[in-house]
């Protein structure tokens, strides 16, 4: 089953680092943010990557190409250029690379990989959130209700920290950033059917308005309720929660080896 990656945006929120590279190769522990969310699905069994590139797209494509050089050991032929991989240190993934176009919308994306996809059930994400989601159980779930779409309703993290105080005045527990009580959103990590490709009219379908409104309108629509970790990487502090998480050993999301 093929994975669609949206990784076209500019990321202006999150300029600091994304002037000269598009946000889904932000680093988090020296790996773009793009790697450990294929790792997230990867874990799960999912290896068939579709990365919908865009704004600097070329750089994402760039890394790719490097991966087989500088992942694997190899043996070169210096008077033919002919080279033998002799360990293999790349994961097993097959990633499509395709030019999406700069201004295109999200949902203008997903049809512009109409022939990629094909006529099967495939899964949508962003190329900038994490999460600790049990990527089989969303499709099961998916699969179980018989519908044209699935989303995953997260909670929202708050933007500050979270504090217990009790009646005189001492803080009982402290909460950096957790997540809200109230409320559900969307946390990205989508199935949907082919079907779906109906919904997508041209370059300017904005997955999150037309498209799933019209699903909900029509009972096509089902949400996953993910309770667990979810973190976008919208800002430079975002970006420094996830960082910390991972160099302190403690990232939810790291469910590979």
């Amino acid at each position: 089953m093929k994975v669609v990656i949206l990784a076209g945006g500019k990321g202006t929120r999150l300029a600091e680092e994304t002037s000269t590279r598009p946000k889904p190769m932000v680093e988090i522990g020296g790996k773009p943010i793009l790697w450990h969310i294929m790792n997230v699905y990867a874990s799960h069994g999912f290896q068939d990557f579709i990365v919908a590139c865009g704004y600097r797209g070329e750089l994402i494509k760039e890394y790719f190409s490097s991966l087989l050089v500088h992942g694997n050991d190899y043996l070169i032929n210096l008077k033919d250029g002919a080279r033998e991989v002799v360990s293999n240190g790349c994961p097993e993934w097959r990633v499509w690379l395709i030019d999406t176009g700069v201004e295109t919308m999200t949902g203008g994306r997903i049809r512009r990989l109409r022939k990629w996809v094909g006529d099967e059930t495939f899964m949508v994400t962003y190329g900038d959130g994490l999460s600790d989601i049990d990527i089989a159980r969303l499709l099961a779930f998916h699969k179980r209700h018989g519908r044209i779409a699935t989303i995953t309703a997260v909670r929202p993290p708050s933007r500050f920290g979270a504090l217990t105080i009790d009646d005189s005045q001492c803080v009982r527990n402290f909460s950096e950033k957790p997540q809200t009580g109230e409320g559900w959103i969307n946390g990205g990590f989508f199935v949907f059917e082919p079907a779906v490709f109906e919904h997508f009219k041209d370059d300017e379908t904005v997955l999150e308005r037309a498209p799933l409104e019209a699903l909900s309108k029509a009972d096509q629509l089902m949400a996953y309720v993910h309770e667990g970790f979810w973190q976008p990487m919208d800002t430079l502090r975002d970006r420094q929660l996830l960082e910390g998480m991972w160099a302190s050993g403690t990232a939810p999301w790291k469910s590979w080896p």
